[in-house]
């Protein structure tokens, strides 16, 4: 499949895509999409005016099923909106417009960058995502308020892609957010404060906006 040359990956249009990426796209992923956005609103007001849209998609997505149970508890535990959720399956046309991608697993982004459409450089894990926004500094990304959210997110992956190589996973299990699928509300809940923790200084690196304490 060929892409577009509109829409494709960074740098095109007026918007900034997210993908989140699991396995069924029943709890993983839709927890982490309606996370995003939750606090997406809490730190811009509407990220749909400021151009940052959020979305999220399975490798071997459940099409059309509903979000697992005990995953809208956990959203609700946040106080997230969990409502209209629909799965779906992972198809090209997400990848090709998608300015970053961020998987639950190695094997998920690994996936991903296999479909082609020049992925590798926008894909990521989103625990090493998190470790590699870390250790850029702020203040070489562009201002939100005079560049805007959209130009300061492409030039964050740009930089995250940058420090790939030289900023690797203390061990095999830190790039993971493991399947609660199938498992007790208690282990969903904590898959839910991981994935939360990790988002945070994503988030604050997207928008330049920390989190109210």
């Amino acid at each position: 499949m060929t892409a577009p040359e509109t829409g494709r990956g960074i740098g095109n249009g007026d918007s900034f895509r997210i993908l989140h990426v699991s396995t069924g796209n029943v709890c993983r992923s839709p927890i982490t999409e309606r996370l995003t956005r939750h606090a997406l609103v809490g730190r811009l007001g509407n990220p749909l005016v400021r151009g940052l849209i959020v979305e999220s998609a399975g490798t071997w997505g459940h099409e059309g099923a509903p979000m697992e149970a005990n995953a809208e508890t956990v959203l609700a535990d946040f106080g997230a909106d969990a409502s209209g959720f629909v799965g779906r399956e992972l198809l090209d046309d997400h990848v090709i417009r998608a300015d970053l991608v961020l998987t639950a697993t190695r094997d998920h982004r690994a996936q991903v960058i296999s479909m082609g459409h020049s992925a590798g450089l926008r894909t990521f894990t989103l625990k090493e995502f998190t470790r590699l926004v870390q250790a850029i500094d702020p203040a070489t990304l562009p201002d939100p308020l005079d560049g805007g959210v959209v130009e300061r997110a492409r030039a964050l992956v740009r930089a995250a892609a940058a420090l790939r190589g030289w900023l690797l996973a203390p061990n095999a299990e830190a790039d993971e957010v493991y399947d609660p699928y199938g498992a007790p509300l208690p282990f969903f809940r904590s898959v839910g404060e991981e994935i939360s923790e990790a988002l945070d200084p994503v988030v604050t690196a997207l928008t330049g906006v920390p989190a109210c304490r």
